[in-house]
């Protein structure tokens, strides 16, 4: 079999290839006295890191952080304020989630990494890159844009209704819309219960905090980017020329018939598709 199928195979297939359980670690890491969780599959001061998007956690990428294992470090952060991390009353930015994460790749000793960012994690795993482009060989943007999708003013009609006593209802409104095309009833439950229990003064300090400007500054992203879309008219031609300006080295992917958690309703497609992307840029470790 050749090397590139052997890799599609065994992210496809999981620990079930090699009959031995994939082992994973779970760690915290104190970031101004409050505790950042993450889980930490296999060795290798080079990892590939997951970031999860608004409201969400770590468990987004279940059907990618063991399969990855079989070839190479895999880390899944909760970012402050979700998940198995402390919720403390601060401002949630962008800024303080790239400190999370790099206080998580100091803790679990990696020097490279990858990283890969579904939604508002895009953002983040893009102010990574401008702080530290050194440590970053890769990203992997996963239904996330290079550009606010409304001005201040659209984006405070957005969020004003967040902020109100009836949070519940505007949020689980708002949720029911992104995942309304999916046709698993069950996976829709999942992500709707996951997001519902980030608190709310997190979830709207995140949205609060997309709007600075400096995290939309149109600089070039100098690295390999795997960017995988669901279809719909936000990802419009205009889009895909303004992203292949910014990225000369761009892998531009619209899948159809996928929702905004695309890697969640098709993770064996997903799967293939980042090996291919880890594959072809030679980001995959060599094996012994």
């Amino acid at each position: 079999m050749k090397k590139f199928d052997a890799v599609l195979l065994a992210l496809a297939g999981a620990s079930s290839l090699i009959g031995q359980p994939i082992v994973s670690d779970s760690h915290s890491v104190d970031l101004n006295s409050a505790k950042v969780h993450y889980t930490s599959y296999g060795k290798g001061d080079t990892a590939v890191l997951f970031v999860h998007g608004w409201s969400c956690d770590e468990t987004v990428w279940s059907e990618q952080a063991a399969a990855l294992a079989e070839k190479m470090r895999v880390i899944t952060i909760d970012l402050p304020g979700h998940g198995q991390s402390d919720k403390p009353h601060i401002d949630y930015t962008m800024d303080l989630y790239v400190r999370a994460i790099d206080a998580v790749l100091r803790n679990a000793n990696v020097s490279s990494v990858i990283l890969v960012g579904h939604s508002n994690g895009t953002p983040v795993v893009r102010q990574f890159y401008r702080k530290f482009p050194a440590k970053v060989r890769a990203l992997v943007i996963v239904e996330g844009g290079l550009r606010p999708f409304a001005d201040a003013a659209n984006m405070e009609k957005f969020i004003a209704p967040l902020r109100g006593e009836n949070y519940p209802g505007a949020a689980g409104h708002f949720i029911d819309g992104m995942t309304k095309p999916i046709k698993d009833g069950a996976l829709r439950d999942r992500i709707k219960s996951l997001m519902m229990h980030t608190p709310q003064y997190v979830a709207v300090s995140e949205f609060e905090a997309t709007a600075e400007p400096a995290l939309w500054k149109e600089d070039k992203i100098d690295i390999p980017v795997l960017m995988i879309l669901a279809k719909q008219p936000i990802w419009s031609p205009e889009y895909e020329q303004f992203a292949r300006r910014l990225v000369p080295k761009l892998d531009y992917q619209v899948w159809e018939d996928v929702s905004h958690f695309l890697m969640m309703e098709k993770p064996l497609e997903f799967n293939q598709a980042l090996a291919a992307f880890l594959e072809k840029n030679q980001l995959l470790p060599k094996r012994s």
